[in-house]
């Protein structure tokens, strides 16, 4: 079956997100993207005339996927608590978020690429913009205390993006289980409850 054009771009873009987690931004080449889906440089360079801007648009494509997901489930119709609790389950590194190495790869390679600094940099105020308004939307609701949601949210991110590093480059410095523990005193912490009060905010 012949793909539409946004088919074709979207499958490109997939194998690209694929081929840079496997070898790296600065290692993946056009050819492995083309290898992968059976097709011929040229067509990969026809929807992305250079390798920099395919791995641009493979990163903003994540971007978008990973928001997508975030405002699903910071949307639900239940409390700004287990909003939150659900969110930050599934960000932080011992969740079920894939695509830690590929950020992890993204960071690095945006210090010299003015494009992925970009997109990183828009997911960045993305999450926390995200986050800062759930946490007002709970301040707002008698839930919890938090005096400044911005700060929560820079903080709160600081830490996720912190251990993922620890946990997806240098396996065995803490345990899953660690910084599972550490994500949800950090959360408990910043909106003034007791851990405990976090259990009852498990979504089911």
């Amino acid at each position: 079956m012949r793909l539409s054009v946004a088919e074709r771009r979207e499958e490109l873009l997939r194998a690209a997100i694929g081929q840079i987690e496997a070898r790296g931004v600065a290692a993946v080449r056009i050819s492995d993207v083309a290898s992968v889906l059976g097709v011929s440089n040229a067509l990969v360079l026809y929807h992305f005339s250079t390798k920099e801007k395919l791995v641009a648009a493979a990163f903003a494509h994540a971007a978008e996927d990973d928001l997508a997901r975030l405002r699903e489930l910071l949307g639900r119709r239940t409390t700004a608590l287990r909003r939150l609790r659900a969110a930050v389950r599934w960000y932080a590194p011992t969740g079920t978020a894939k695509g830690w190495r590929l950020w992890i790869e993204g960071w690095a390679a945006a210090l010299r690429e003015p494009a992925l600094r970009d997109v990183a940099r828009h997911l960045d105020r993305q999450w926390k913009a995200a986050i800062a308004a759930v946490v007002a939307d709970g301040v707002a609701a008698g839930e919890f205390r938090c005096p400044d949601p911005d700060a929560t949210a820079l903080r709160l991110t600081a830490l996720l993006d912190g251990l993922a590093v620890q946990l997806t480059s240098y396996g065995g410095t803490v345990s899953r289980a660690r910084a599972r523990e550490w994500v949800d005193e950090a959360l408990a912490r910043e909106l003034g409850l007791e851990r405990e009060a976090l259990t009852g905010a498990d979504p089911r």
